[in-house]
């Protein structure tokens, strides 16, 4: 699989979705720019359920706007736009994210550009990046639920008391490697970070920033008892799993939370397909960076 910038473009648009930041009535000004610069090229403007009562308008089943939507649109932040991905990801339908908070690193359009970006969406002025995810597996003896993370799965202690200790173990079908006992992680946790996570949590735990359209498993201990512990990058083509004896929690994007106890093991891999990301065409990832982290600034 590769996941490099293509030339791909939207073959069809005449049917969007969207969903909004919950909670975020005030939003509804973005909803009907957008709305307007859609129906200027002859493109109906649905919207879920739980968005449209925001704004005291019809909408439809989530499911059921997956389905008709050549693309689909998040008004929010980043975690709007995290929450999209993961929900219609089965669907395989490209992704626009409006910005309507701080600058994010997934939601370049901002107010004041949506309706020249919706127009240069016309003119083929835009790019559709695609972004890895991982593929969760949990097995037990009872049957396996698999789940995709879009930024990262983290393996944390159950509560601030303790420690916890999490076996880690590397597989390569690719590489003819069988599996491999790589690290007994004892500390706070471990996290599995894609290259678009890795300004998330991983980042916060001294893991290292990767560039969104690489493939690699990033893995970074969370606060290690032992100060040899350090991030290790994996290739494309590897399997990691964990196994414990101690009480674990799984979160999986921050979003749905799991006990490994109930489990055998945890399984992570890249996903035979990414998310489609619409952007701007000049959209610079190193610009972004710059300005979410403030680097060359004078302190």
């Amino acid at each position: 699989m590769h996941i490099l910038k293509s030339q791909e473009k939207i073959e069809h648009l005449k049917t969007a979705g969207l969903m909004v930041r919950p909670e975020s009535p005030q939003l509804k000004k973005y909803y009907e720019i957008l709305k307007q610069a859609l129906q200027k090229h002859g493109v109906t403007l649905l919207v879920e359920e739980k968005s449209a009562a925001l704004f005291n308008i019809e909408g439809i089943p989530i499911e059921e706007m997956f389905e008709k939507s050549d693309i689909l649109i998040s008004i929010g932040g980043d975690g709007t736009l995290l929450s999209l991905s993961r929900k219609s990801y089965p669907y395989n339908k490209p992704i626009l994210g409006i910005n309507a908070g701080n600058l994010g690193f997934l939601t370049d359009v901002k107010l004041d550009e949506i309706e020249e970006f919706i127009e240069k969406i016309f003119q083929g002025k835009y790019r559709i990046d695609h972004r890895m995810v991982l593929d969760v597996v949990l097995h037990s003896q009872v049957g396996d639920k698999s789940l995709i993370a879009f930024n990262d799965v983290v393996l944390s202690r159950p509560s601030i008391e303790g420690m916890v200790n999490v076996d880690a173990y590397v597989t390569s079908h690719e590489a003819h490697m069988a599996k491999k006992h790589l690290n007994r992680y004892y500390g706070d946790g471990v996290i599995v970070s894609t290259p678009t996570g890795s300004t998330a949590y991983n980042l916060s735990a001294g893991g290292p920033i990767v560039y969104p359209l690489t493939e690699a498993l990033i893995v970074t201990p969370i606060c290690p008892h032992s100060l040899t512990e350090r991030p290790i990058v994996l290739p494309a083509d590897f399997e990691i799993s964990f196994e414990s004896e101690d009480e674990t929690i799984i979160v999986v994007d921050g979003q749905d939370i799991y006990n490994l106890k109930f489990f055998d093991a945890i399984c992570i891999k890249i996903a035979s397909k990414g998310v489609r990301m619409i952007h701007r065409m000049e959209r610079n990832y190193f610009d972004v960076l710059k300005q979410k982290l403030h680097w060359g600034s004078k302190h």
